[in-house]
């Protein structure tokens, strides 16, 4: 019996041992389309936009420009800021090819400091997630200081 029960985990062993060496399936591609010659194809006329020294609760609008130079409608799924402070809006219909396209971003200037935040563009391009940068400073050059207390008037003393 201990011979039956030996041979049998030296069987199992062996079988495991052999799985094991199989290669694994190659994963399929991530972006399905990339080897679509006719595939849509963004291209953005700017990457980053720099909004300078912009003043506490100033203009936080800006524009990124993209044109569809692919064979195929582009279709934008899903644009998302890396945080809440920027609000990005974008085209939802197809962009046909050779048109153009635009993703609004809004930035709240409210916070004082640098300005580093990224947009990340979903779509069925061949590039199918591209990274967009916003950067700059805003700054509160004493606008939003509270005002000093008027002084109450002082009675006059009688001598």
């Amino acid at each position: 019996m201990k011979k039956v029960v030996l041979s049998l985990g030296i069987f199992l062993f062996a079988i495991f041992s052999v799985v094991a060496q199989q290669p694994a399936t190659p994963a399929p591609p991530q972006n399905p389309q990339a080897d679509n010659p006719n595939a849509p194809e963004i291209k953005f006329a700017k990457l980053v936009h720099d909004y300078g020294t912009v003043q506490k609760e100033g203009d936080g609008n800006c524009e990124f420009e993209f044109q569809n130079i692919g064979k195929e409608p582009l279709v934008l799924s899903d644009v998302r800021s890396s945080c809440g402070c920027t609000v990005p809006s974008w085209t939802r219909e197809p962009i046909l090819p050779g048109k153009k396209g635009a993703i609004k971003v809004k930035y709240d200037t409210k916070r004082v400091g640098p300005i580093n935040k990224t947009i990340t563009v979903v779509s069925n391009a061949k590039t199918s997630s591209i990274v967009l940068r916003i950067q700059g400073t805003v700054v509160d050059n004493g606008t939003g200081a509270t005002p000093e207390k008027p002084q109450s008037p002082t009675t006059p003393t009688n001598k």
